[in-house]
């Protein structure tokens, strides 16, 4: 089983508000960088989307180390409950029966170099989405 390591952040200019993801994926030599958002989105369905979107990127069956910031997500991973966002929360389940997970917390804004590019690259998608949205009230 190959090894992958899955860093992931989301951000929202609000909350709720326009929002974006960012899911970096490594394997060995092989990187992949996945981002993406939504016009009226939350913080949490932000971390949990870049979770799927790199979850769903791998092509078999992986040891897959989850690395992010948000207890929320690891909450998740490690079978905590939860009182929103269902639907999302089904789909990391449902994935989740395909990989075997590990999660590890790192502390945001500390420096951790592939949490700050995935919090550079979520914001970044949030930015644009809110943009889009202002363009579109003009």
């Amino acid at each position: 089983m190959s090894q992958v390591f899955l860093y992931t952040d989301g951000s929202c200019k609000g909350n709720p508000g326009p929002g974006g993801y960012a899911a970096i994926l490594q394997a060995r030599l092989h990187e992949r960088v996945l981002t993406g958002g939504a016009a009226h989105t939350t913080n949490n369905r932000m971390e949990l989307t870049a979770v799927i979107t790199g979850l769903q990127a791998l092509k078999r069956r992986c040891e897959v180390t989850v690395i992010t910031d948000s207890q929320y997500v690891v909450t998740i991973l490690t079978g905590g409950g939860v009182n929103a966002n269902h639907d999302l929360v089904e789909q990391v389940y449902r994935l989740l029966t395909k990989h075997t997970i590990t999660a590890q917390q790192v502390r945001g804004h500390q420096g951790h170099p592939f949490n700050e590019r995935a919090d550079r690259l979520a914001q970044a998608a949030a930015y644009r989405y809110q943009q889009e949205a202002q363009a579109c009230a003009r």
